[in-house]
C-alpha cells in the first residue's frame, strides 16, 4: 500500500485527506475505502503472484493498483465499476500499470463472466447475500472477499469464513 499513494487516485477535492484512515467520497455515490479496511480485505483475500483478479466496484482504482502490485507482472487485475466517470479517472491513474485495467460494468451483470475464471475476487460493496454469479466466476481453488451483512467474508467453493470486526460499505448494485 505504501508503494501506491492513495492521493494519486482521489479527486482533487479530497486529496488533502488521503492520509486519514477513513473512507473518502469520490463522487457518484462512491467512496475510496478506508486504508485499514482495504488492508484487512487484501490480507483476507490472500492474493498470490501470478493470480488473475477481479476487482468489483473498483471506484477510484486504488484497490486495483494495489492488487496489480500484489499479483506482479505475471498476474492481471480487471476492475469493473458502474460509473463511467470513475472508470475514466481510474484508467488514467492506472495507465502506467500494464497488468491492470478497468472498464465500465455492464448494468445488471455482476463481475465479468466473459473474462473469468478468476483466482481471486475482491468486492468493495455491501450485500446481504453471497452473489452466486460471482462465485461462478471463481477458479476451482479461487476465493472471494466481500462485505456481507457488515462482516468481511471469504468465500470459496467449499464454504465461507468470517473475519473479526464490522464494516460499512456502499451497497452492491
Amino acid at each position: 500500500m505504501a508503494q501506491t499513494p492513495r492521493a494519486h487516485f482521489l479527486p482533487r477535492s479530497v486529496r488533502r485527506s488521503a492520509a486519514q484512515d477513513r473512507a473518502l467520497e469520490i463522487g457518484y455515490g462512491s467512496t475510496c475505502s478506508q486504508p485499514s479496511t482495504l488492508r484487512a480485505m487484501l490480507q483476507f483475500l490472500g492474493v498470490r503472484p501470478g493470480d488473475r483478479v477481479l476487482d468489483v466496484g473498483s471506484g477510484s482504482g486504488w484497490s486495483t493498483a494495489i492488487l496489480a502490485l500484489l499479483v506482479g507482472p505475471e498476474g492481471s487485475v480487471l476492475g469493473v465499476e458502474l460509473e463511467e466517470p470513475l472508470v475514466r479517472r481510474s484508467a488514467d491513474a492506472l495507465s502506467r500499470m500494464p497488468n491492470a485495467r478497468v472498464r465500465v460494468a455492464v448494468p445488471g451483470v455482476l463481475g465479468s463472466p466473459g473474462d473469468g475464471p478468476f483466482d481471486r475476487i475482491l468486492v468493495s460493496a455491501a450485500t446481504s447475500t453471497v452473489p452466486q454469479d460471482l462465485v461462478d466466476q471463481l477458479t476451482e481453488d479461487g476465493a472471494m472477499v466481500l462485505p456481507l451483512r457488515g462482516r468481511l467474508v471469504r468465500v470459496t467453493r467449499e464454504g465461507r469464513e468470517t473475519a473479526p470486526g464490522h464494516y460499512q460499505f456502499v451497497p452492491l448494485r
